[in-house]
């Protein structure tokens, strides 16, 4: 007998009429427990709105979501929407008390009955999220990105069993967020807790997340590993979505000297060499971008324009021209 899925989506659907027609089409969907999932696609395509069907803040038009094999109710038919097995944490702090400490913060989402055992639970979740220096101060004293540490420890501090996470890191300094992101993915080793995240951000699911869903106009386009969808997409859509790659007709492949049959390729950064091949094609650099452990210099040639990875700092300058070698493209 087949285990019943953890967290199932059957045929839902949930659509927005406008000017231009929105939401999720008739979608089957299934979350692994203990693994963090990702949600990425352009915006518009339908992320947040799935990730609110599958919390119970939405009402599908069509279709069901299932937890464990029971069925989730929507605000239609729940007092108070959202499955209590869940928590979901946007990138929106409002519901925090500014002039409450931390610890008051998150001793507000337990029962008052053991003192002892609540001690112990928000001195755990504070060591979890690396907290601890900020349990005294209060909320409105702390930056945009202490503020989420806190939205998500209130959050967990209730055991849920699916974290959900709707762009949670946009108000995180650069700095912070990935930190802020390794700590959520100990939190699933050690505990066993899913994470269903909503991003746009190609860096912070490639590093985070196990399962990748690629949403199109509504629709799950592809899935799978993250470093998989990286390598080799099926969907020139999903190497767009995931790095800031070239894309070339099939006739300004021809000018570079690549021939297909395809209508594009694409050429990611990290797949040029900067060496004196690839035809003897001269390619001017146009700009050198500092990047921090890389430069990213714009190329062009004949009015095509490609992006090149460099971490030999200050070799090449603006004007001067260059060969290339290309170890690798994808064909669409």
């Amino acid at each position: 007998m087949a285990a019943t899925p953890f967290l199932q989506a059957i045929a839902v659907s949930k659509t927005y009429l406008g000017t231009t027609v929105s939401g999720i089409k008739s979608t089957d969907l299934t979350i692994s427990k203990g693994r963090i999932t990702a949600i990425i696609g352009e915006s518009g395509s339908g992320k947040s709105t799935l990730l609110k069907l599958l919390y119970g803040l939405l009402s599908p038009d069509t279709g069901e979501v299932l937890f464990k094999g029971e069925r989730i109710w929507g605000p239609a038919e729940k007092l108070i929407p959202g499955h209590n097995a869940m928590k979901m944490v946007t990138q929106q702090t409002d519901d925090l008390n500014l002039y409450a400490k931390v610890w008051d913060n998150i001793a507000l989402m337990l029962p008052h009955t053991d003192l002892k055992a609540e001690q112990e639970k928000i001195e755990k979740i504070l060591v979890q999220l690396k907290m601890t220096a900020l349990s005294d101060k209060q909320v409105v004293n702390l930056s945009g990105g202490e503020k989420q540490r806190v939205a998500i420890a209130r959050a967990l501090i209730g055991d849920p069993e699916i974290l959900l996470l709707d762009e949670p890191f946009n108000q995180v300094d650069t700095s912070f967020r990935e930190g802020l992101q390794q700590d959520i993915r100990q939190i699933v080793k050690d505990t066993g807790l899913t994470v269903i995240i909503v991003s746009h951000d190609p860096a912070e699911v490639l590093s985070m997340a196990d399962e990748l869903l690629v949403l199109k106009e509504g629709e799950i386009l592809e899935s799978g590993n993250p470093k998989t969808l990286y390598q080799n997409p099926q969907y020139l859509y999903t190497a767009r979505l995931l790095t800031n790659c070239t894309v070339l007709t099939k006739e300004e492949a021809k000018i570079c000297g690549l021939k297909t049959r395809a209508n594009h390729i694409v050429i990611y950064p990290e797949w040029i060499e900067t060496v004196k091949t690839w035809g003897g094609n001269n390619w001017e650099i146009k700009q050198v971008l500092f990047k921090g452990c890389y430069e990213d210099m714009l190329l062009e040639r004949k009015g095509i324009t490609i992006r090149v990875l460099n971490d030999q700092f200050g070799k090449y300058k603006e004007g001067k021209k260059i060969n290339l070698k290309l170890k690798k493209w994808l064909e669409y």
